[in-house]
């Protein structure tokens, strides 16, 4: 397992110049459902747990959220720093397989977007998001479904500069293991929402077209 993501940080270094430029139909339909689960988040104190370019943190700290957010891929955190608004987010390198470096019930909802694939081990990723929530906090995090794997799917991308398929690395836990995981950290499950994209999506983005019915993303919405 660990030599299964030993590349992730450098993958996504590379991957932060084209991160948000190159029409990912699994970015094109988790952002939608993500800002539907999250809700309002106004007065809200946010953390984004594997941020990237801020995709998520951004929009979060526009509605009204004070939001701290981490990555450990500094490329990615670079392009976020780039960003209008993001002077509005607290930006922290920081790697997931470690604690956080916050205290407990610090936060009142964690976020997290497509990171779990890239975990060698999902506990402490679930325990460390209840830890710092406070009690009745939430969460909304997702994956891609890891039904793409039987598809032979993973994240890549294709190097601009060199035209190279880099894979950073993945992990292929089950729907079932990001429940069980959730669980056992103390989350209360509200729901386990599984989507694939349909006809009209993939007109948009004809990267899914081979995965039209096929399940792409699964959001989980949980309860501290």
């Amino acid at each position: 397992m660990v030599d299964a993501i030993s590349s992730v940080r450098g993958g996504y270094d590379r991957w932060s110049a084209v991160y948000d430029h190159d029409a990912n139909p699994l970015q094109a339909l988790e952002e939608p459902a993500m800002r539907s689960a999250i809700g309002e988040v106004r007065g809200l104190a946010v953390l984004d747990l594997g941020c990237g370019t801020g995709r998520h943190a951004i929009w979060l700290a526009s509605a009204g959220a004070t939001v701290t957010a981490v990555d450990f891929s500094e490329g990615m955190l670079a392009e976020a720093r780039r960003k209008p608004g993001s002077e509005k987010v607290n930006f922290i390198a920081h790697d997931l397989h470690e604690p956080l470096p916050f205290a407990a019930g610090e936060f009142d909802l964690v976020v997290s977007g497509l990171v779990l694939e890239h975990l060698r081990e999902l506990n402490g990723f679930f325990a460390e998001a209840c830890r710092v929530l406070k009690s009745g906090g939430r969460a909304v995090i997702s994956a891609m479904h890891p039904a793409m794997f039987l598809k032979g799917t993973q994240a890549r991308f294709t190097d601009p500069t060199s035209g190279e398929l880099v894979v950073p690395g993945s992990v292929p836990h089950t729907v079932g293991a990001f429940v069980m995981a959730a669980v056992r950290a103390g989350f209360t499950l509200s729901a386990v929402d599984e989507s694939a994209p349909d006809a009209e999506f993939a007109s948009r983005y004809t990267r899914a077209e081979k995965y039209i019915g096929w399940p792409m993303l699964v959001v989980l919405k949980l309860q501290s």
